[in-house]
């Protein structure tokens, strides 16, 4: 099972609009932006200097739910496919931002690449991902193979939904196309939910990002503590209200839905929860009732994620909620879960609830697409079967509020979801082998 936009055909979007009538939090929407504004320079010091400082993976990508009354990412991904859906202006911006990462981090005698990729041989749509990668390098002046962590002596060919055929091999030091290559950076877009050990260690060029942040060992807990620290940070420094940034998320372990006990403390703690989100937004006078996301620590693809009101849903999950939450990406047991403020949406496309997705290369934010689904509410969750994908360009981003730009506010959620992948590693003992740490100024702002 694979990434449910990696099965949608992209499309131009229309510029996002905004759901509704102001719900009095339109004012952090333009607070934000205000003070972004107000102390960019600021802001953009802080920001460069942290990144100076830290190592930071090549690319990621960041879901952002705007609710008005805050906006803040709430998933991040550091091996993102759909580089298909970044329109055609912002990949010319791309190729330059990873020219300039490759050269800085690297240095610019690194001119053999070898894109270590996904299984997911049969889906076109993952491969037409992996060409526009594979594009964005080759203009950038590099050389590329693409390989599978996996040994194998036989080629396979595969093709993308736009008729791209590739011929793909072994990944192994002692596969002929790797031999005859001469890697000297390996590239990952493999999410390692499996860790591939046997290919690890007989690695020997620098690879970014990290093996060592995959789903096999890599928890969320531990990145939103990272986010929401790195808000409390920015927002000290901007002037800002913490709370328009954050996102509310606790860790749960030991969870087994096979034990009456467990379930009914998860209960317990879902109650608990709601009451304090509950508390919160009553004291702010923002009228709207607080839901939660349980979602698997470990988890990617939209998979074991469930949305609750209260503990007594947990207490009446019926079979097909309690399969759903046992489901995990190459069959692995979900062995903790995050309780996570449900962040609702007012951005729409085409009349459809919908959250942008922001995409960066190294420390830049480099564009992104709209998840829109038709069949869901703005409390739902959006990464599910029947949601539509559709382009966007930065500049499309500028429109729908007046006075206060919206690339400006996802992006700064972006950046700050960068520092705390930076961190995350940090805490993990994640070697960035090969990788030069110095700052990256902007190209653009």
């Amino acid at each position: 099972m694979i990434k449910n936009f990696l099965n949608s055909k992209p499309v131009a979007a229309s510029p996002p609009t905004l759901e509704g009538q102001p719900l009095q939090q339109d004012s952090a929407q333009k607070a934000l932006h205000h003070n972004y504004c107000r102390k960019n320079k600021i802001l953009m010091e802080w920001y460069l200097d942290k990144t100076s400082r830290i190592p930071f993976p090549i690319y990621s990508s960041y879901d952002i739910r705007d609710a008005g009354f805050k906006v803040a990412n709430v998933d991040a991904n550091i091996f993102p496919a759909g580089f298909n859906n970044i329109c055609s202006a912002d990949k010319e911006y791309a190729v330059e931002v990873l020219a300039s990462y490759i050269n800085k981090h690297y240095g610019s005698g690194i001119q053999r690449i070898m894109l270590v990729t996904e299984e997911h041989t049969n889906n076109p749509y993952y491969w037409e991902n992996v060409n526009a990668i594979r594009s964005m390098l080759e203009d950038s002046g590099r050389k590329v193979l693409i390989a599978l962590p996996r040994d194998s002596k036989q080629t396979i060919k595969v093709q993308s939904v736009s008729g791209v055929e590739f011929e793909v091999g072994s990944a192994y030091n002692d596969a002929p196309a790797v031999k005859a290559f001469r890697p000297q950076l390996i590239i990952s877009n493999n999410d390692f939910s499996e860790s591939y050990d046997e290919w690890a260690v007989q690695v020997r060029e620098p690879m970014n990002p990290p093996r060592e942040l995959g789903w096999y060992q890599r928890k969320k807990s531990l990145y939103f503590e990272y986010y929401n620290k790195m808000v409390r940070e920015f927002a000290e420094l901007g002037g800002l209200d913490p709370f328009q940034l954050s996102v509310r998320t606790e860790k749960f372990e030991g969870f087994d839905l096979e034990k009456d006990e467990t379930v009914k403390v998860l209960a317990f703690r879902v109650d608990k929860f709601i009451k304090e989100l509950q508390d919160e937004y009553k004291s702010r006078g923002i009228d709207h009732r607080p839901n939660v996301f349980i979602k698997n620590n470990s988890g990617t693809y939209g998979l074991a994620v469930i949305q609750v009101g209260s503990g007594e849903d947990v207490l009446q999950w019926n079979y097909k909620s309690r399969k759903k939450m046992k489901a995990a990406k190459g069959g692995k047991e979900i062995e903790d879960v995050i309780l996570q403020e449900g962040i609702l949406s007012r951005v729409q496309a085409d009349g459809a609830v919908a959250e942008p997705v922001i995409y960066m290369v190294g420390n830049q934010p480099i564009g992104g697409f709209l998840r829109s689904h038709p069949e869901k509410s703005n409390i739902d969750s959006l990464n599910s079967p029947g949601a539509v994908y559709k382009r966007i360009c930065v500049s499309d981003l500028n429109v729908a509020l007046e006075g206060s730009p919206l690339a400006n506010v996802y992006a700064w959620s972006s950046r700050l979801g960068l520092l705390a992948i930076g961190l995350e590693a940090q805490a993990m003992n994640v070697e960035f082998k090969g990788f030069r740490t110095g700052g990256e100024e902007p190209l653009r702002v």
